[in-house]
């Protein structure tokens, strides 16, 4: 169960109160620091998937808590960009973002519970949406300058573009599951 991707998972949920405590204590920099915890976070989400497959050591363990730590890291970063800006620019598509993982999650533990979790497996398009998103959140929690905290604002919609489709896309997936009488 202990393997080099899944100490690399249980860190990457250690990183979140730390990035949560430089992000909010009061030091010139701060921001820069939670955004590089943040960032090295990100790194370690795709380096445990990389691992696990290339040293074949993925677990179901793995599996359970690689998606856990991504939500609980991506969560922490929504909610406290939307505190920080207080703004519904953020708050709309954190809301979005956070609604369609919960939703998303339920999906999956419903789809697996009748045998059918093939159907809602992570696809290209989630990859993309949380690499963007990963990506948007650095730069509005860096808040470096001007230029940054718009191309984050842009990329966030674009995460929320890719949000909304991904979420389309594995509904349409489980569709006839979910609306079978039978």
């Amino acid at each position: 169960m202990i393997n080099i991707p899944n100490s690399l998972t249980l860190f990457r949920l250690l990183l979140v109160p730390i990035f949560i405590v430089l992000f909010y204590i009061p030091i010139e920099g701060a921001y820069m620091w939670a955004a590089a915890v943040f960032t090295f976070a990100a790194a370690t989400d795709w380096l445990d998937g990389f691992l696990a497959r290339t040293l074949k050591q993925s677990t179901p363990f793995g599996a359970f808590l690689d998606p856990v730590a991504d939500k609980v890291m991506v969560a922490a970063a929504l909610i406290i960009v939307v505190e920080d800006y207080s703004s519904p620019l953020v708050t709309l598509p954190a809301m979005i973002m956070i609604s369609r993982e919960i939703v998303i999650s339920a999906l999956r533990e419903w789809m697996a519970e009748i045998g059918q979790r093939a159907q809602v497996a992570v696809s290209w398009i989630g990859k993309w949406k949380t690499t963007i998103q990963m990506v948007a959140l650095i730069a509005l929690i860096w808040q470096h300058n001007l230029y940054m905290i718009w191309s984050g604002y842009i990329l966030l919609y674009i995460a929320m573009g890719l949000t909304l489709y991904s979420a389309y896309d594995y509904l349409k997936a489980a569709w006839g599951d979910l609306t079978d009488s039978a």
